[in-house]
């Protein structure tokens, strides 16, 4: 039986550089290929064997990994940021390729995930609803900005209303900027509607899996965020627990420590000294964060179970932002338990608990 073979791929627009490496490390074989599919698998086809491979997470991941899946043994799509291997030394396609061989070998590469089949459509559908929200954020906050830069007061959302517009022009006395202004206006009428529609469509799509269904019912996550939680999730069981969900979701604390044991008398003790809190993690899903952080806000401020449990917290002592940050993880908890579970979520639970 063939020994397995580690395939690490350096994938560019153009071209591929691959390494094969065997168990022990030795170079088998170094290549250059198109940077397509009919290129690809005839490369892969020549090849016997166990084959793992590797390539970094980037604009061809989706692709590659849904390309390559029912050829080889196994997929690893690493984390770019964690290959810290890759900035040292000299550096070139050929040797990122046999460096990237040579840590899936070891298995020193942090994966990123990829594989549930039938969710294509809703994660197109969910990425496509979170640009167009963010760029019709960008576009208000450019409308405010453009008042604001000329000493044009404002408030609430009336600078934005059609009906308004013309009193709102009117203020800016500056040709140029005027006009800036109305196209500003222009890229707003068409991104309204335009995330209108994608809304719709998302919603429409989410219907069809359930744990949207079941996710739904926990309080302040409703029909969007739990459309947006199965496409960025797409399934609990990719965390074993709470901690790696929050780590995840840019809601753990980073603890830095050292010199933690320490001799006396022989005996060997642990030092007393209080972790040093470096804040919270910096390596996350954004989305992610968003849609918790956002939950959380809106439980604080509106009636329901986990605005009980907020208040607990302020009541125990607790900083309001550590309290709201505290809550954001109890939501993240709950979702995973009841999606995990395939239970409705229960408020009793809520009352007894405190993250």
């Amino acid at each position: 039986m063939s020994s397995a073979k580690y395939i690490g791929m350096d994938v560019h627009k153009e071209t591929i550089s691959l390494a094969v490496m065997n168990d022990a490390g030795k170079l088998l074989m170094e290549s250059i290929i198109e940077t397509k599919a009919s290129t690809i698998l005839q490369f892969f086809a020549g090849l016997r064997g166990d084959l793992r491979v590797t390539f970094e997470e980037g604009t061809w991941a989706a692709w590659l990994y849904d390309l390559l899946q029912a050829h080889v043994t196994e997929i690893v799509v690493c984390n770019p940021r964690k290959n810290a291997l890759l900035n040292e030394g000299n550096k070139s396609d050929r040797i990122d390729a046999r460096k990237l061989a040579d840590l899936l070998r070891g298995n020193y590469l942090k994966p990123v995930y990829h594989g549930e089949y039938g969710l294509r459509m809703l994660k197109e559908l969910s990425r496509t609803y979170l640009t167009v929200s963010k760029d019709l954020v960008r576009v208000m906050n450019r409308l405010k900005a453009l008042y604001r830069s000329w000493g044009i007061a404002y408030s609430g959302k009336s600078v934005y209303m059609p009906s308004q517009r013309e009193v709102w022009l009117s203020k800016i006395k500056e040709a140029g900027v005027r006009r800036r202004a109305e196209y500003l206006y222009q890229q707003l009428d068409t991104l309204l509607p335009l995330r209108k529609e994608v809304r719709g469509e998302l919603l429409s799509e989410s219907r069809k899996h359930r744990a949207t269904e079941i996710l739904r019912d926990i309080p302040t996550i409703g029909s969007i965020r739990s459309a947006h939680l199965v496409a960025l999730i797409q399934t609990p069981h990719r965390f074993r627990s709470k901690r790696q969900l929050w780590a995840y979701s840019g809601l753990a604390l980073e603890t830095h420590d050292s010199a933690q044991y320490r001799y006396v008398g022989g005996q060997q003790l642990r030092c007393r000294k209080p972790q040093q809190l470096h804040g919270l993690n910096h390596d996350h899903n954004h989305d992610l964060k968003g849609i918790f952080k956002g939950a959380a806000h809106k439980a604080a401020s509106s009636p329901g179970p986990f605005h009980e449990f907020y208040e607990r917290l302020l009541a125990k002592g607790t900083k309001p932002s550590l309290a709201r940050l505290t809550l954001a993880r109890k939501i993240a908890a709950t979702t995973l338990t009841v999606w995990k579970k395939g239970v409705r979520f229960d408020p009793e639970q809520l009352k007894s608990q405190v993250a």
